[in-house]
């Protein structure tokens, strides 16, 4: 049984609270309006919980996660915690297979309140990419970070809100997505690793393919190629079996993990057989949610 650690699904109080709103992220029926990208239009079909169990039917863990992009974990507290509150209360109330990743308010840094998130069963945090892209951020979340330390749990690096852009629709998911996974998985291997040594971080869509510049790190800093760090799990998700391949040529095929994004895209097929597939679906991802446990 294999495990999807990057799903979305929005629940009934979570529309609601979006619909509430009247400024951006919100929800005027089921058009989506946020800052720096086009309004959506949201297929309620995408968020059907018996619609999304029949696709989950052959997964034994599949993980939903607060949709960065929309910017609630930057709202003011006072307009973040009353969504948060609702995504995590409906989110833990859903049946097998579902699992979930918590969310925080970063206009407010409370470690408190985050643990006692983390108490309800959620198998770990999700920051925004936007939260982590360079020394200063690492420092203000550092301790959001030593709550999971703690706890030794999982932090997943999610993309965030998309800068202003002019462009076509998919312009965010392909540039300002990218962009911001790249910026994190560097600043978090320079800034967060010698703070958090312990931390296993999983990065979405492979971190912006931002490990397939190493050699172009090496001319730049001067150091050699340096070791693989096993608690650094790169998902999936958007990306197929050119990408993968790549990823594991560079790093190996122990940090791939897999992931869908769901309702968004499907979890592609690494196409490197059999034991490749098992690594990245069962294998790794156990690895990364429970140190101590593994799917041989």
């Amino acid at each position: 049984m294999t495990v999807d650690v990057h799903q979305h699904l929005w629940t009934p109080a979570f529309v609601d609270a979006l619909r509430r709103r009247t400024a951006p992220p919100r929800l005027d029926g089921w058009t989506l309006h946020l800052d720096g990208e086009p309004p959506y239009e949201v297929d309620p079909g995408d968020h059907d919980l018996a619609r999304r169990l029949e696709l989950n039917g052959g997964l034994e863990k599949a993980l939903v996660s607060l949709s960065s992009p929309l910017g609630i974990e930057s709202l003011d507290p006072s307009d973040a915690w009353p969504i948060i509150d609702a995504y995590h209360e409906d989110a833990l109330a859903l049946p097998a297979p579902f699992g979930v990743w918590a969310a925080t308010c970063l206009s407010e840094i409370d470690p408190a309140r985050l643990a006692k998130a983390l108490d309800q069963g959620p198998v770990g945090l999700q920051l925004p990419a936007t939260a982590v892209r360079n020394g200063d951020d690492l420092a203000r979340v550092a301790p959001l970070l030593d709550v999971l330390t703690d706890r030794d749990l999982p932090l997943f690096v999610h993309p965030g809100p998309a800068a202003e852009v002019r462009g076509p629709g998919w312009w965010p998911a392909v540039v300002s997505y990218v962009q911001q996974m790249h910026a994190s998985w560097y600043a978090f291997s320079t800034f967060g690793r010698p703070r958090h040594p312990g931390l296993r971080v999983c990065f979405a869509l492979l971190a912006g393919l931002a490990p397939l510049h190493s050699e172009r790190v090496i001319n730049r800093s001067g150091e050699g190629r340096g070791l693989v760090d096993p608690d650094l799990f790169l998902e999936t998700s958007s990306y197929g079996p050119r990408a993968i391949d790549a990823v594991v040529r560079e790093l190996g095929i122990d940090v791939v993990v897999n992931g869908s994004d769901e309702p968004y895209a499907r979890a592609p097929d690494p196409a490197l057989g059999d034991a490749a597939r098992h690594a990245v679906a069962v294998t790794n991802p156990y690895r990364l949610l429970n140190r101590k446990e593994s799917r041989k």
